[in-house]
């Protein structure tokens, strides 16, 4: 995929029409992508973000007008044209009312879509279109700031709803930076204990031999340096909720008692005999695959399958990569509105190098990004590719391979795959002026290796001129 060109999503049941519209558009410059039906289109549209989406009117299941309504819930900069055979001035009406920017009847001349969308492109340049993403975010996705619209976290929605009012434990899993702490709190704040605290500590940030007394509390004298008895986290969130993150680091003496307080919901502080009740509901986190640990004898099976009662395992950024343009759009309204700027436009190029990165630190790692951005454009009104950090400039520059899609007849996978290889070879030798060298360090391969690879796939001549 080059992100650098416009790309168009072309839906339309009609074959030989779709042939020629996808045939006009890359003539005139623009890299296209094309589907037959609306569902085949909302998979597209879930892993790519497109500049333009020309829509049939009529296809199979849900009208265009319908597919282009979802479309602009994730992406309000999308630029739609419906087409239709049925042209009446209701549905033109409609279709605006929509969003569509415009609308052709068939038949049409083919110059005249392009005529359009290059229009429509143009005019997108000079408007916002964020105030219609916040309408959306605020009405249908709630759960006070997690925000996604993909399929994994509207189940995780549905599950907040249905277990926030119950008094059972909670174990979230997930990596570093996934919002496991947010989830703890959408369920304490939809729970009847949303009027009591929510107090939260992280198991793994705390030595372990003060963790225990952070979380039962200790009794005066108790060990050098207790001057008073000190009331625990546990007795803190007593008619609360009580937030363990990284639960995975918790020492294994003290899961034994912990263990305790999950079955009785009673406990002693450190130095004393007095039994402490506490009516608290339990939620973990960790980041640390438990079932691995309970094999390996690092954390106690009983203790897991106590707080393992209802599971919240979250996904990673790379797999729900469609949320990507609503949590910059609402990070750049947050920041914008922190560092008292004009709101800012995000350039159709910065959003699909932002998709294309595999993102480590997930959630967090994205948010500390646009808070960068946005502080480093300062007064500009937009954020461009140049804001970029170098490793996802060239990410986005490097992953160009769309999702592949097996037909019914099959593929060849050998060919598929030299084809994967050329590309990727002929744009590592482009990046580095065909420095081979340089480019098979791109690339993670020896300089023997590459040359062969270029005589095997028959790129020679392409690369005559290089001799480094």
């Amino acid at each position: 995929m080059d992100v650098k060109k416009q790309q168009v999503l072309v839906v339309e049941d009609e074959e030989d029409l779709r042939s020629a519209i996808v045939e006009i558009l890359t003539l005139d410059g623009f890299e296209v992508d094309a589907a037959g039906s609306a569902e085949e289109a909302a998979e597209k549209l879930s892993h790519t973000v497109y500049d333009v989406l020309i829509t049939d009117h009529n296809l199979p299941g849900k009208t265009g007008v319908e597919l282009l309504e979802e479309s602009l819930v994730r992406y309000p900069e999308i630029i739609g044209v419906v087409v239709t055979g049925y042209g009446t001035i209701e549905t033109a009406v409609n279709a605006i009312k929509k969003g569509a920017y415009n609308y052709l009847t068939k038949p049409f001349k083919l110059v005249e879509l392009s005529i359009m969308v290059r229009k429509g492109l143009k005019e997108r340049q000079l408007r916002f279109e964020n105030q219609y993403l916040r309408k959306q975010l605020d009405q249908k996705y709630g759960f006070d700031n997690i925000i996604g619209t993909g399929r994994p976290m509207k189940r995780i929605f549905e599950l907040i709803d249905t277990i926030a009012g119950l008094n059972s434990t909670v174990l979230i899993q997930g990596e570093t930076g996934t919002g496991k702490e947010l989830i703890a709190k959408a369920i304490h704040f939809n729970s009847p204990r949303k009027d009591q605290k929510l107090v939260s500590i992280n198991c793994g940030a705390i030595p372990e031999n003060l963790l225990e007394s952070e979380l039962f509390g200790h009794v005066k004298g108790a060990f050098t340096g207790a001057v008073q008895t000190r009331v625990g986290r546990f007795e803190q969130a007593n008619s609360g909720t009580i937030f363990l993150d990284e639960i995975g680091n918790m020492p294994v003496a003290l899961q034994v008692k912990l263990l305790r307080v999950l079955q009785e919901r009673e406990f002693e502080r450190v130095g004393g005999n007095t039994t402490v009740k506490v009516d608290v509901r339990i939620i973990a986190a960790t980041s640390s695959n438990l079932d691995q640990m309970v094999k390996d004898g690092t954390f106690r099976e009983d203790l897991y399958y106590r707080l393992n009662v209802i599971p919240i395992n979250l996904p990673p950024m790379r797999d729900r990569r469609e949320d990507i343009p609503l949590l910059v759009h609402r990070f750049v309204e947050r920041f914008c509105e922190i560092h008292k700027l004009e709101l800012k436009t995000v350039s159709p190029q910065v959003m699909k190098a932002l998709m294309s990165y595999e993102w480590p630190g997930n959630v967090r790692q994205l948010e500390n990004l646009v808070e960068r951005m946005v502080a480093l454009t300062g007064r500009r009104p937009a954020i461009l590719p140049a804001d970029l950090p170098t490793e996802i400039e060239n990410q986005g520059a490097l992953n160009f391979v769309p999702l592949i899609e097996i037909p019914d007849e099959g593929i060849n996978f050998q060919d598929v795959v030299t084809d994967i290889e050329r590309e990727l070879i002929l744009q590592s030798l482009r990046k580095t002026k065909g420095n081979k060298l340089l480019a098979a360090k791109l690339l993670n391969l020896k300089r023997t290796t590459l040359i062969e690879k270029i005589k095997r796939i028959g790129l020679e001549e392409q690369t005559a001129t290089t001799s480094v």
